[in-house]
């Protein structure tokens, strides 16, 4: 985990506007990035946005820009700068210099979006599965940045002028220590999947769902309601890191319900590529409940984001019923009648099933219930052809 300067650590926020996306939305993009820096423990006290056709390739923003950063960031005592993209190992290098002189022991801390995401994960892995898969990722991210994580060893070359010193030599031994740690950690990865997925093929007789959705939009909340467990839900990006399990029944027949990752705008490569066991119970699911915050000023762009993901993933066409939650806090919602024209637009966009409800409140949970009841008897009768069930009327 990344440890920042202090406990009331501030920070400065950074995007550049290429125009692809409206002002809207660019600032939303902040607010999100201002969410994951409070849940990484960092407060951001000042955002900066510049408008540039493409981010600049030596320092992200443009040289007037980052003077006016640094200006702000020295008179204010700044002790950390995110920025909302990913950073090539060279910007990083170049931002490190330019705020800290080179040196790795300097006030100022730069994170690029991915480093942040990473520093929560970090922080929210409980089992070792996902402890393993946070550490690959995190030592795959840096592996390519050690020349900025270590700028402090080219003290050690001396004036020779020649590019084989020590600092070198030990920067190159980093880089071996790192290849062979993420070596130990993909076979770690390796055996734990096999044991995974050992564990998903004695699943083969019971029908399977999963939680999706963008990360904080009350998929736990749901995973509680429907299994009457206690998954930890909070209002926290990535609250749930860990993919959690549960036996839940409706009417009387059985199904296994499954709550994994929040996705998330830019979600770090690495991250999924090392998520792959747990995503594994998005991709093998028979139903995914794809959960929605209706009273996000941008949810049909999380949506975008998630089916999106969902397709990079293998899981694209993956039965899915939309779950259009947080009803009670959008108005006009209280009455029914307006939730066809809604219902209809979403059908237009692919989503033959959807259903509002409020996990907070519990509105129209078993309308909920009712759904879910009549996908997944759909999918058991073709595991148990002969199986009889009562109509959910008469439960």
């Amino acid at each position: 985990m990344i440890n920042h300067p202090s406990p009331q650590s501030r920070a400065v926020l950074v995007a550049v506007n290429t125009g692809q996306d409206p002002e809207e939305l660019v600032t939303e993009h902040l607010d999100e990035l201002a969410f994951l820096a409070e849940t990484a423990g960092i407060t951001a006290v000042r955002r900066y946005i510049q408008n540039l056709p493409h981010p600049d390739v030596r320092s992200y923003v443009g040289k007037g820009k980052l003077a006016e950063i640094k200006e702000y960031v020295r008179k204010e005592k700044i002790g950390n700068l995110v920025f909302d993209d990913d950073l090539s190992p060279s910007q990083l290098r170049n931002l490190e210099k330019e705020f800290n002189g080179g040196d790795e022991e300097g006030k100022v801390r730069v994170f690029d979006r991915s480093l942040l995401i990473l520093d929560i994960f970090v922080m929210r892995a409980q089992t070792a599965q996902a402890r393993t898969q946070v550490e690959l990722a995190m030592n795959q991210y840096l592996l390519p940045r050690l020349t900025r994580m270590w700028t402090h060893l080219e003290r050690q070359r001396g004036g020779t002028g020649t590019r084989g010193g020590a600092g070198e030599r030990e920067i190159e031994t980093d880089r071996r220590n790192i290849r062979y740690r993420i070596s130990i950690l993909k076979d770690e990865l390796e055996k734990i999947e096999k044991q995974k997925a050992t564990q998903r093929k004695s699943r083969t007789n019971i029908v399977r769902v999963a939680l999706v959705g963008y990360t904080n939009v009350g998929k736990s909340t749901l995973m509680n309601l429907l299994s009457k467990s206690d998954v930890k839900a909070e209002n926290r990006l990535f609250a749930t890191v860990d993919a959690t399990v549960r036996k839940v029944v409706i009417g009387d027949i059985p199904f296994l319900l499954s709550d994994t990752v929040g996705f998330i705008r830019k979600l770090p490569h690495h991250l999924i590529e090392s998520f792959k066991s747990t995503l594994d119970e998005v991709r093998e699911a028979d139903i995914l409940l794809h959960v929605v915050d209706m009273a996000h000023p941008f949810h049909d762009n999380q949506i975008e984001v998630v089916s999106k993901t969902l397709g990079e993933i293998g899981a694209g066409n993956i039965p899915t019923i939309l779950v259009l939650n947080k009803m009670d806090l959008v108005p006009g919602l209280e009455d029914p009648s307006t939730w066809e024209t809604i219902k209809g637009r979403y059908r237009e966009l692919g989503y033959a099933n959807s259903v509002f409800v409020s996990a907070t409140t519990r509105k129209n949970l078993d309308e909920l219930r009712r759904v879910i009841f009549e996908s997944v008897k759909e999918k058991h009768l073709k595991i148990y052809p002969n199986y009889i069930q009562p109509s959910w009327e008469i439960l």
